[in-house]
């Protein structure tokens, strides 16, 4: 009997045009019309995914920044797990050694000190989602993106540290280079300080408090509601979505996902282009009425 839901939004929920297909938007609804809690599980900011999902007629609520921050349906915050400070320091420290680019999340949007940098990662992101997009039509939209997102700018993250009012929920780092880039940054900052090193693509890596996890917030959310582990079903297809996949007793992997994720879930399902996880929802929704 699955009675939580979890499912993760990019390159799982959404499809490689950054939509929640029909398919999937009408298997959502009829698991919340059988009385099933779905709930949205993201690197994301809330800003940056409630659009995306209420464009197609859901409303759920939101584990968001990799478990940094749990809002209710209503978007009444729940839950927020910063980064201490002194650890931001380091972070930064060797990510700046490394000569990568970084953005900051904070409770109150994602903040950068480079609109052209910005720019750059999202169109690289949009020509890696749709391989036909030329990069400079994909430098285009981003562009055009950049001017409805939720960001701001800063000379230098400096001032984001020396700022006690502000909560550091996130850190994310790009390399086009992949892995052979960012492994060797990920493990010095792991020999520093104890924080969630995660990933969302081959190009980025994600930093939270060791606490930030997608896995620690559902486990949180299934207690609020009484609902055993037993009841839970994650979808993903990366690693950020990893500590979900392990803590929920049904486990889908898409189609798309890394072989990773795919040794670790239980299920499989087809890929996000393909509706993954509405049939994935609908498999299971026709063993819960057996």
């Amino acid at each position: 009997m699955i009675s939580i839901i979890a499912s993760d939004m990019d390159g799982t929920l959404l499809n490689e045009k950054m939509e929640v297909s029909s398919e999937n938007a009408a298997a959502i609804k009829q698991a919340q019309s059988e009385g099933v809690h779905f709930i949205v599980a993201t690197g994301r900011q809330r800003s940056e995914a409630k659009p995306l999902i209420e464009q197609f007629g859901i409303q759920a609520p939101m584990i968001t920044l990799n478990g940094a921050a749990v809002y209710d349906v209503d978007g009444k915050a729940l839950d927020m797990v910063p980064l201490h400070r002194a650890a931001v320091t380091q972070i930064m420290r060797e990510l700046n050694l490394a000569d990568l680019y970084y953005e900051v999340v904070t409770g109150d949007g994602v903040v950068s000190n480079s609109r052209t940098m910005h720019i750059q990662n999202l169109a690289q992101l949009l020509s890696n989602l749709n391989p036909d997009t030329p990069f400079k039509l994909a430098v285009s939209l981003a562009s055009a993106r950049v001017e409805l997102m939720d960001i701001s700018y800063v000379d230098s993250y400096q001032e984001l540290i020396d700022d006690h009012n502000v909560r550091i929920l996130k850190i994310i780092a790009f390399s086009n280079d992949g892995p052979k880039k960012l492994k060797p940054v990920s493990e010095k900052i792991n020999q520093k300080v104890e924080v969630a090193i995660t990933s969302s693509s081959r190009t980025n890596i994600e930093i939270n408090n060791i606490r930030a996890q997608k896995g620690i917030a559902l486990q949180h959310y299934a207690d609020e509601l009484n609902i055993p582990m037993s009841q839970v079903m994650a979808i993903g297809d990366n690693l950020n979505d990893a500590s979900m996949l392990k803590i929920a007793d049904t486990s889908y992997a898409m189609g798309n996902a890394i072989p990773e994720i795919k040794q670790l879930a239980n299920h499989l399902t087809v890929s996000n282009n393909e509706n993954g996880v509405g049939k994935a929802i609908l498999e299971q929704l026709k063993t819960n009425r057996q």
